[in-house]
């Protein structure tokens, strides 16, 4: 079904494209690995790509990865008939993550953490395998300021996300297009296009997101007060001034 080319499309369109053009996220010749969990968040980022893609000034190439983790219930087969309906390159990569969880966690540790650090590198040896150079993410807007007062309020630390991140292995450079688009946005913009949403079937899900959802109601509470609050937190982690921080790594003059 062809996206709905309508004012909120056209929105996320420019505010990805704005996002790529400041951050330099996509380069001549790039091949661009999307992680696609089933979620609101990177069916959006696939779709607006894409359309990016068209009238692009640069040539680049996408392909849709998923990584089904071994959860029972994942539905990796309503993803899988997506991408192939919409005429999308796609990879469906099976692991045992779930099985590896369930034996190697250390009592205490964080479920979700461990999960994301296994997904991460399997997506990182799908990239290699696919000749990809980068890897994009679906996290938006809502995603770097609730991860910034997660920091901030649970580990004492000043940071959020990176839109543009060279990984760990020095190979792949981790991307996040939709950091400008607040999530309410791409809620509705899934239910216009009848997204086939996939559930994430992690049986510690709702327990782990706790901390997240408080984040969540924090910042729309606020913003009953503070209406463009997420535009002001967003550009405060463009407008760091380090003589006014604690870091005594940091320069004062």
């Amino acid at each position: 079904m062809p996206i709905i080319e309508d004012k909120l499309y056209q929105r996320i369109k420019k505010l990805t494209g704005k996002a790529i053009g400041d951050f330099n996220l996509i380069e001549e010749g790039d091949r661009i690995a999307v992680a696609v969990s089933g979620g609101k968040d990177s069916y959006t980022l696939l779709h607006i790509l894409d359309h990016l893609r068209r009238r692009a000034p640069v040539r680049y190439e996408l392909v849709a990865v998923n990584v089904d983790a071994g959860y029972p219930g994942f539905r990796k087969e309503l993803i899988a008939r997506h991408l192939q309906d919409e005429g999308f390159d796609y990879r469906m990569e099976d692991t045992d993550c779930y099985r590896i969880i369930s034996e190697k966690r250390r009592p205490g540790s964080s479920f979700c953490a461990f999960c994301a650090r296994l997904r991460r590198g399997v997506l990182y040896s799908v990239a290699d395998e696919l000749g990809c150079n980068k890897l994009a993410l679906g996290h938006h807007l809502d995603d770097f300021i609730e991860t910034l007062l997660l920091n901030q309020f649970y580990i004492g630390t000043l940071a959020a996300m990176s839109p543009k991140l060279l990984a760990d292995n020095g190979r792949h450079t981790v991307i996040r297009p939709l950091v400008y688009v607040p999530e309410a946005d791409i809620q509705e913009f899934s239910r216009r296009n009848a997204f086939p949403l996939v559930a994430c079937a992690c049986p510690a899900h709702a327990m782990q997101d706790q901390k997240r959802q408080r984040m969540k109601k924090l910042i729309r509470d606020l913003a009953e007060e503070i209406p463009h609050i997420r535009q002001s937190m967003i550009g405060a982690l463009g407008n760091v001034q380090p003589r006014h921080l604690l870091d005594p790594h940091l320069k004062s003059f």
